[in-house]
């Protein structure tokens, strides 16, 4: 199994979201994400398990619309 750390451009493309939205998550709502120096790094595992948790919805998103 892949368990590398995923980079914002990796991690958003794999859950088709841009990286202003990675950003977004990970300021308001908590998203797991790790800081290495400037970087932000990702584990799929947790990001997987808080999306299954609900971390990644809200009732006022405008899913899937990018300014």
């Amino acid at each position: 199994m892949d368990d590398r750390w995923l980079s914002v451009d990796e991690i958003a493309e794999y859950l088709g979201v841009s990286k202003d939205t990675v950003y977004t998550w990970i300021n308001a709502k908590g998203m797991p994400a790790h800081r290495v120096g400037r970087l932000w790094k990702f584990k799929r595992d947790e990001v997987d398990e808080w999306v299954r948790s609900g971390g990644a919805t809200q009732a006022n998103d405008s899913e899937g619309s990018s300014s």
